[in-house]
């Protein structure tokens, strides 16, 4: 009940106002049964926009922190994901991202729509980086079809440095179903996992143009850390 009031009469109203999101390929997603959408990740906005232009509910795998931050914000931040369904995942260390996983593959055996950022968190640079393989476990466990998703504009909204959100249109782009039905019963097979996992990302890159780097973006977080700290 409180997604549907967030999403048309609280923060969906509010979002098409201040962004005016387009939405492209619609007509890819699919109106009913289970299905991954899998996308890129560029800005704290993207979990938001994505959920105002699609008619069905979908669920986030959505990072521990974000319902763990300090203050008032935080409080308030956690309310309205926790209000929503959004699902909050550690990412340290391995039995997290197998947590992750049954997560959402409860999810899938709902017959729901699943949110993915296969890259594991945000870019630093708006460039899309590789993606890690629980999307690819997912959807062969599930025998789920994932549909791949660009947002298009929304790094600029709040790049790095900038505190306040710069006001513009987005858009948000859906592309064909992939199916891996040839693969199935193969989710223990790393080459597989691996492949799949780029076949997700080549579409996801076709649809947003950024420039690809062939490295995990949490690494070159963390380079940039210790960069800092020396």
């Amino acid at each position: 009940m409180f997604y549907y009031m967030l999403k048309y009469l609280l923060l969906g109203p509010l979002l098409r106002l201040l962004f005016r999101p387009r939405a492209e390929g619609l007509e890819h997603v699919p109106g009913n049964g289970a299905a991954i959408v899998a996308g890129n990740h560029l800005s704290f906005a993207d979990p938001l926009l994505m959920p105002a232009v699609l008619k069905r509910r979908i669920t986030f795998l959505a990072k521990a922190e974000y319902f763990t931050m300090p203050g008032l914000r935080g409080r308030l931040t956690a309310l309205v994901l926790r209000s929503a369904g959004q699902i909050s995942v550690d990412r340290s260390g391995r039995a997290a991202g197998l947590a992750a996983i049954r997560e959402g593959l409860e999810v899938l055996a709902k017959g729901e729509l699943l949110a993915i950022y296969p890259e594991g968190t945000r870019s630093p640079d708006g460039r899309l980086y590789k993606g890690k393989v629980g999307v690819a476990v997912m959807a062969l466990a599930a025998h789920a079809p994932v549909i791949p998703c660009a947002m298009v504009g929304t790094f600029e909204i709040r790049s790095p440095g900038r505190v306040l959100p710069r006001l513009r249109p987005v858009a948000i782009r859906f592309g064909e179903p992939l199916e891996f039905s040839r693969f199935a019963g193969m989710e223990q097979h790393k080459t597989v996992l691996r492949a799949v996992t780029d076949e997700i990302m080549y579409a996801i890159l076709r649809l947003s143009g950024q420039e690809y780097v062939d490295r995990y973006a949490a690494d070159v977080k963390a380079g940039q850390l210790t960069g800092l700290r020396g």
